[in-house]
């Protein structure tokens, strides 16, 4: 796998914890998860500097935020027990489709 990607991939990793540990900071009312949610927004953004090395701002930030949101999604049912209805499941269905579609089509997703 090519080194962006798994910058990349990472950095929707550190994402998806921070935006986790957002819920469960209680609107920062909780010292520790407040705190991981500082942490893993600022290597997310980091890595997502790194990446900027080899893809185009708007290609790598709909990767990042569109996985972001599906992960975040799942997460928030599992965990949280929040439900998701039929239209959110086909739109965040739609946002895969576009990440596949950008990733296996587009010739701009590298510089």
């Amino acid at each position: 796998m090519p080194k962006h990607l798994i910058l990349l991939l990472f950095a929707v990793c550190a994402e998806t914890v921070g935006t986790t540990a957002l819920q469960a900071s209680q609107q920062f009312t909780r010292l520790w998860p407040s705190v991981l949610v500082v942490v893993a927004y600022a290597i997310s953004f980091y890595l997502l500097a790194l990446t900027l090395k080899y893809m185009p701002v708007g290609i790598m930030y709909a990767i990042w935020s569109g996985l972001g949101i599906v992960l975040i999604a799942i997460i928030a049912w599992l965990v949280y027990g929040q439900s998701l209805d039929w239209p959110a499941i086909l739109g965040m269905t739609l946002i895969l489709g576009g990440i596949i579609i950008i990733n296996l089509f587009s010739k701009t997703a590298v510089h």
